[in-house]
């Protein structure tokens, strides 16, 4: 009996160390997200693209616009904006298909990547933004 016990405890934490290896890393997944839907144009350094597409790295934008980002993500961005005191125009486009959990780890990773520093979004926050600015 003392030997099925031992196993059965084994097992279990054998599982536990295996499950806790899966467990999502919302940092990464916002740095895969970020490459796969971002990084084409805001380049994987976050430096932009020169005169056309502004810079994430270091961007004044992201702090004085928190509230915005969520939108500019899922429906994009027309309008001309000043990043760090440069005008840029180039249309956005936004990524409806990205879900709200995918907004808010692109955010996170954005916010802390590149050496930025920004408050974290939690996720209950961008939804609460999303449904502001729902088109």
């Amino acid at each position: 009996m003392p030997t099925s016990q031992f196993r059965l405890f084994l097992l279990f934490f054998i599982s536990l160390f295996f499950l806790s290896r899966c467990e999502p890393n919302p940092y990464r997944e916002g740095e895969r997200l970020y490459k796969t839907n971002c990084a084409n144009c805001h380049m994987d350094n976050g430096e932009g693209l020169g005169a056309l597409i502004p810079p994430l790295a270091g961007a004044d934008f992201l702090e004085k616009n928190r509230e915005a980002l969520p939108c500019i993500l899922r429906y994009g961005l027309q309008d001309t904006i000043l990043v760090n005191g440069k005008t840029y125009a180039e249309a956005m486009p936004g990524v409806q298909a990205l879900s709200d959990i995918h907004i808010t780890n692109i955010l996170n990773y954005v916010n802390q990547a590149w050496g930025n520093s920004h408050k974290p979004y939690r996720l209950e926050e961008v939804q609460q933004m999303l449904a502001r600015c729902r088109k």
